[in-house]
């Protein structure tokens, strides 16, 4: 299956992030991620999920600068493993 474009899709499970506004940043999060990083990922279908619940004592606003920060920085750290996976697999085929 051939994709001209990126998919993408995400899995917020509530007993992670209980509060829909916790997971409306995430959302927005990753969007922003995918695209800024959507140059050096190949065309697909990318899925997100969260493995992980945020600490919510170290978080306590979900709006805080220092989630957004944490969440922005894993993603991208994230994502440039997977561009960098996909590189590396284009390459051996």
């Amino acid at each position: 299956m051939l994709f001209r474009s990126h998919w993408l899709g995400f899995v917020l499970p509530k007993r992670l992030a209980r509060r829909a506004v916790t997971r409306n940043l995430l959302r927005r999060q990753i969007r922003a991620a995918m695209s800024r990083h959507a140059t050096s990922l190949p065309p697909g279908l990318w899925v997100v999920r969260l493995r992980a619940a945020f600490a919510r004592t170290a978080y306590v606003s979900a709006a805080s600068d220092a989630l957004k920060r944490a969440v922005r920085d894993e993603l991208d750290a994230l994502l440039r493993s997977g561009a960098a996976r996909a590189a590396a697999g284009a390459a051996a085929a």
